[in-house]
């Protein structure tokens, strides 16, 4: 099945950076389209970035576009969101997610198979 574990997230000022890493195990997922989403407090879990199998293909939410880069390693079996000029209402529990053994992006949670237990990213005004 594999396992998905975050790491990453803090507590920063506004115009920070900061990146997050996701590391597979497991498995291989060199064969499946990877995820973040992010949930704050009281709202429904968000995509925020997604890039397919073969890194060709990538998405961002409109509000991080521009801000952050989603990239892969197959060879170490991880994951990354590189965060910049984080603003407050980046502010949330993020997730990494795999859509096991399909190659394309989905924009939707349903269609994410495999997910880690979350990292929170605080950004302070």
């Amino acid at each position: 099945q594999g396992e998905l574990v975050e790491s990453g997230g803090g507590l920063v000022q506004a115009g920070d950076s900061l990146r997050l890493s996701c590391a597979a195990s497991g498995r291989t997922f060199s064969n499946s389209a990877m995820g973040w989403f992010r949930q704050a407090p009281g709202k429904e879990r968000e995509i925020v970035s997604a890039i397919s199998s073969s890194g060709d293909s990538t998405f961002y939410a409109d509000s991080v576009k521009g801000r952050f880069t989603i990239s892969r390693d197959d060879a170490k079996n991880m994951v990354y969101l590189q965060m910049r000029t984080l603003k407050p209402e980046d502010t949330a529990v993020y997730y990494c997610a795999a859509r096991q053994y399909y190659s394309s992006i989905s924009y939707y949670l349903k269609n994410y198979d495999l997910w880690g237990q979350g990292t929170q990213v605080t950004v302070s005004s």
